[in-house]
């Protein structure tokens, strides 16, 4: 606590005890500056490798526990960026096996051994940990980017597969004929059910072109290089031997339905990032939707995707040990989606005066599960106080929170990512909050982070913001 919890020189004004993480990893890098020892790792995947280092206190010192639990905390986060069909470690051995018993079946990080195989396409094959003698023994890392379409000529088909509702997009020549959003239950656990809602929502859509060309499509979790869905976080309740049978190839099948046409889905912070590029014509951008999730993507210089996953809802922001938890990973506090996805705005709905039915209140039991129904209804009350004059300046302040929180966020991403754009989407940035979100966000840059002062931030008309990503998507497959 004395090494990792720091006071943000931008306070969060609803959330007094916010402890950035970035300012906590600061802090001890500072203090272990002329330290010998240290532990590096690797993660390797598919298409390349995360390599990662950390100093570290020696067995016998007091703060030897804050080497462990930052170290776990770092393998996580890269976990997150890139992914990992396994894990290796090279250092002090004490230090290693702490590390190594965190990230086991009863570990701290249960939640990431259990699901790193089934993002990786390898659901049966167990997430190993293994100590090597020396870092030499480590693969270097290795990134492969990847070119995707960007004209979305022909008439093409799009969809955007959310937590909380289908959009699809029928577009002509690179013009919008019509869009659509259709809600939908992803805690559902037939695939059926998700299969006829999406389809249903496709044909709809498509009715709107004479022919479809291509399809292209954004969703949640990860998408290998066949568009099977091998870990997508809108079917969570789907048992793994039928997720295997009927989800893995339900993108390929539904182009199918539409005569097998072009297809090409990735993950929809991807498809922010893309569409964010296309929009500014620059590159590293990093691409940003918050929505019932905050969907998280990034392209280079060049404006290609590097490869990584980039699920950076699932990363910590927060260090305060009284952080909120989340229903997916059962344990872990402080996580990102929590703070920059619309469960960061809704879970301070009653502290910034905003009258919610006790169902929307943060302690209710329906608030704290899977389904994102009620933050939905609870955000538009938000929106609705904003606009009040009464009730404004407290309503604010959820903005200004959630604001502070994203200019810490992307302190600690810059760790990892080179920013120089950056794009905000989803329906937490909609009206006058997403501005009032941005100009906290760049107080936070201005004093605690001046090399990312010149970073810019777009954003879409607010059409682009709530289809934006199934825009880009239509643009992916190449004719």
């Amino acid at each position: 606590m004395k090494l990792l919890l720091m006071r943000p020189k931008v306070p969060a004004p609803l959330d007094p005890n916010f402890a950035p993480l970035v300012l906590g990893v600061r802090n001890y890098l500072s203090v272990t500056a002329d330290c010998q020892p240290k532990i590096e790792w690797a993660l390797p995947r598919a298409d390349g490798c995360g390599r990662g280092s950390l100093p570290v206190f020696g067995d016998d010192d007091e703060r030897f526990d804050a080497s462990v639990f930052l170290a776990g905390v770092l393998i996580q986060e890269m976990f997150w960026e890139r992914s990992a069909s396994e894990l290796l470690l090279s250092g002090p051995t004490k230090v290693c096996e702490a590390v190594k018993a965190a990230f086991s079946v009863g570990g701290k990080y249960e939640f990431e051994v259990l699901t790193m195989p089934k993002v990786c396409g390898t659901p049966s094959q167990p997430f190993e940990v293994k100590i090597v003698s020396t870092a030499d023994e480590l693969p270097p890392s290795r990134d492969t980017t990847q070119k995707c379409g960007q004209d979305a000529n022909g008439s093409r088909l799009a969809f955007d597969l959310g937590k909380s509702d289908i959009k699809t997009v029928a577009v002509k020549d690179n013009e919008v004929i019509v869009s659509s959003e259709t809600e939908w239950d992803v805690t559902n656990v037939d695939p059926q059910y998700h299969w006829d809602k999406i389809l249903g929502a496709m044909k709809e859509t498509a009715s709107k072109l004479e022919k479809v060309e291509a399809i292209g499509g954004s969703a949640t979790g990860t998408i290998d290089g066949d568009n099977g869905a091998t870990w997508c976080d809108i079917f969570p309740n789907v048992p793994p031997d039928v997720y295997q049978e009927k989800v893995v190839p339900i993108f390929r099948n539904l182009a199918k339905e539409f005569g097998d046409v072009p297809l090409k889905v990735i993950n929809d912070g991807e498809v922010t990032a893309l569409a964010g590029a296309r929009m500014v014509g620059k590159g590293n951008l990093f691409g940003i939707s918050m929505g019932s999730s905050e969907g998280a993507g990034y392209c280079n210089e060049d404006r290609n995707l590097m490869g990584w996953i980039n699920e950076c809802c699932y990363m910590q922001l927060d260090l305060n040990p009284e952080a909120p938890t989340d229903p997916w990973t059962k344990g872990h506090t402080g996580i990102s989606h929590v703070y920059l996805g619309q469960r960061g705005a809704t879970r301070l709905a009653v502290k910034g005066g905003v009258d919610v039915p006790e169902e929307f209140r943060p302690e209710h039991p329906s608030m704290n599960g899977m389904k994102h129904e009620g933050h939905a209804k609870c955000l538009k009350l938000i929106q609705a106080a904003l606009k009040e004059p009464a009730k404004e300046p407290q309503a604010r302040k959820i903005y200004e929170t959630v604001g502070v929180y994203l200019g810490y966020a992307l302190g600690q991403y810059q760790s990892h990512y080179k920013i120089d754009n950056v794009l905000i989407l989803g329906r937490v940035s909609t009206g006058d909050g997403g501005q009032i979100m941005i100009e906290k966000a760049k107080e936070v840059l201005a004093a605690e982070f001046p090399e990312l002062a010149h970073v810019e931030f777009h954003f879409p008309d607010e059409v682009f913001k709530r289809v934006g990503q199934c825009i880009a998507a239509a643009a992916l497959p190449t004719l």
